[in-house]
């Protein structure tokens, strides 16, 4: 049908001609001129005869010749699928039937024979035609087969079997062994640079004669030689406690997946008083130059410094891995040189702004509002404007808040965030206090706003965090962010220049996270608390922040009652409706009196779809680490998390395989 329409299409069409000459003729007629009538017809008759006789002749050879081209191209297209210089193989997709393939295909299979009635998986194991029906032209991976690899590519054919319609496949195979052996040769010899710290080196060597030293350093280089040995990379000491070590990239996974047990190893390594030797590792890889990869390893270490130490820390051009760090180990290594350069540097700062908003994390509690009152008093000593943004809803520090406001001190400081947007100009200076991620200020609209922003802390640092900040107070160490600004008060103001009111907000900040002078507290922690008494903040009046009315306290030992026990020592308590966040978080401090728990978790929904956790912790389990991998933070002794999208019970679950694997690591 297809070849008569073509020939058709070829053929001239005479038909109106012979109309019109035969209109001719019997115009003539009709005239009376008869017998030239009949001559004119007698002549068209002749030229219709002639002509429906060559085009019969015409006809037959372009059918012929269409024939000949038709026959000539399925000879060439059949010699080309069987000669083909790439292997090709025709299947059913659904079926993975094999219907043809060619010689080369045969050769990289192996088979002698042909693959009729043969599935594609037979002749090439591990072989997935997904790909195919998902509408690709390409296999997303490649694929091996007798030692080679192959891309494939290929096509589908819609064809009618029976009057059903099914699939062809048609794929070609195409060896890239030698590229990939040489792509994989140059990933695995990238080079990747590690910057290793003695994180302990001052209280480490302590007191410590010069014979016993050099005896502990030549245990901790013994350590460092056998756990790089087996890369064969560089490996060279550039300062009293830093190391640098270069080596191929195939190395790093054997190091990931022991977990970097070099940290574990230079514990071993202790000194006469009993404390043991600790190592940090920043880690650059991925990389397009050496200073990339410096800068990398360099910002590597410092996150895993301002996590405590004790840690390795992976970064490339996307994102940091992290890695030990598993244990409440920090210590405090603080000094009061570093105090008081930071608050030389932060009064700078205020002094040079037009003016000074103070900003927490959402939902705020006294170990937040408390550093912000400490900084309105800086403020008001270099005589600069500040103001605090306020958090609309419930909060715990709601009270202190509200104590503030009554003050004529604080009459009109405390802003919205749309007021403070309003308001800032190109010399004002942000500080965040009790927080270092972007995502959990009270505003991070604001902070993306401001030039100048200045950020004091004491949770661990995550994967993100504030960058460019003019200042970075942030210390792992301390017991809370009130703790760090009294350190700073010292050096910048009398005790007589802050408010009664503001000691008291601040040593409650202490009190809270400390958990009454209890957790991670210090040396420091005992000397910022003298300060405050100092001046004037009473303790009775602190208490008062802590007191619970009847309601919360209800609340509170319903979670309580809720709780289950987890592996023995952890107690986990899953609410399925909305609860007070303040009661949760202090179910979660009270069931940490019980007796034989080490951790507890509160997990809850919010009002807003969340589900909100808070966890706490004693001893060495770290429950920073857990609720890290849920998408939250913390520290060793306090984290929470705030999770979107997912339901109770699935964030129950990803809690547990959490703690499963923290407990895993911990074993081995």
């Amino acid at each position: 049908m297809h070849k008569k329409s073509l020939s058709h299409l070829l053929e001239p069409s005479f038909r109106l001609y012979f109309i019109c000459l035969a209109a001719f003729a019997l115009a003539t007629a009709l005239a009376g001129h008869y017998g030239l009538a009949m001559a004119e017809a007698a002549i068209v008759l002749v030229l219709l005869l002639y002509f429906r006789g060559r085009s019969d002749a015409r006809r037959k050879e372009i059918l012929g010749y269409i024939e000949n081209i038709t026959y000539n191209m399925d000879v060439v297209a059949k010699d080309t699928m069987v000669n083909a210089p790439l292997p090709m193989v025709i299947f059913r997709p659904e079926t993975e039937e094999v219907i043809w393939s060619n010689d080369r295909f045969l050769q990289i299979t192996g088979e002698r024979d042909h693959l009729f009635d043969r599935k594609i998986t037979e002749a090439a194991p591990g072989f997935n035609t997904r790909w195919l029906m998902e509408g690709k032209t390409q296999c997303p991976s490649e694929v091996f087969l007798d030692g080679r690899r192959f891309l494939v590519f290929g096509h589908l054919v819609r064809t009618d079997d029976k009057n059903a319609r099914s699939y062809l496949a048609t794929t070609y195979w195409v060896d890239v062994t030698d590229f990939s052996q040489i792509r994989d040769q140059f990933y695995e010899t990238r080079p990747v640079l590690a910057i290793l710290n003695l994180d302990n080196y001052e209280e480490l060597f302590k007191g410590v004669s010069d014979n016993v030293k050099a005896a502990m350093l030549s245990d901790i280089n013994r350590c460092l030689d056998a756990w790089c040995a087996p890369t064969e990379g560089l490996l060279c000491r550039y300062d009293r406690d830093h190391y640098l070590l270069i080596f191929d990239e195939r190395f790093l996974p054997s190091f990931v997946e022991k977990k970097f047990d070099i940290l574990d190893q230079v514990h071993e390594v202790v000194n006469p008083n009993g404390l043991p030797s600790t190592l940090s590792i920043g880690v650059g890889r991925d990389a397009e130059t050496y200073a990339d990869l410096f800068q990398f390893a360099s910002l590597s270490l410092e996150m895993a410094l301002s996590r405590g130490g004790d840690q390795a820390v992976v970064k490339n051009r996307f994102n940091f891995e992290f890695y030990g760090g598993k244990r409440a180990s920090d210590t405090e290594k603080h000094t009061k040189v570093k105090s008081r350069v930071m608050a030389n540097a932060i009064s700078e700062l205020v002094g040079d702004a037009s003016q000074v908003f103070i900003m927490g994390h959402k939902f705020p509690d006294l170990d937040c509002i408390g550093p912000t009152a400490g900084l309105m008093a800086v403020a008001r000593k270099r005589g600069v404007t500040a103001h605090i943004l306020r958090d609309s809803d419930a909060n715990p520090a709601e009270q202190l808040v509200e104590e503030l406001c009554a003050l004529p001190e604080y009459e009109g400081v405390f802003l919205s965030p749309a007021d403070a947007m309003v308001m800032a100009d190109a010399n004002s200076l942000l500080i965040v206090v009790d927080t270092n991620r972007p995502e959990q200020v009270l505003s991070q609209e604001f902070l993306e706003s401001v030039n100048k922003v200045a950020v004091i802390d004491h949770h661990r640092r995550a994967a993100s965090y504030i960058e460019g900040a003019a200042l970075n107070f942030h210390d792992p160490a301390a017991s809370s962010a009130s703790e760090l600004v009294v350190e700073l008060l010292q050096y910048i103001l009398e005790p007589r220049d802050l408010l009664q009111r503001e000691a008291e907000a601040l040593m409650a900040g202490i009190v809270l996270d400390s958990k009454n002078f209890t957790t991670r507290t210090g040396s420091r922690t005992f000397e910022a608390a003298a300060f405050l008494r100092r001046a004037g903040a009473d303790t009775t009046e602190v208490r008062r922040f802590f007191k619970s009315d009847l309601k919360q306290t209800t609340v509170r030992y319903e979670i309580m009652k809720e709780a289950r026990m987890y592996r023995e020592t952890l107690a986990i308590s899953a609410m399925d409706h909305p609860v007070d966040r303040i009661a949760a978080a202090q179910a979660a401090d009270e069931l940490l009196t019980l007796s034989g728990v080490t951790a507890s978790f509160v997990l809850f929904p919010g009002a807003d779809g969340r589900v909100i956790l808070s966890a706490r912790s004693v001893g060495d389990f770290n429950v920073q680490v857990i609720l890290e991998a849920l998408g939250g933070g913390g520290n060793a002794a306090v984290a929470g998390a705030q999770i979107s999208g997912k339901t109770l019970d699935a964030v129950r679950a990803e809690l547990l395989a959490a703690i499963d694997k923290y407990c895993e690591d911990n074993e081995t």
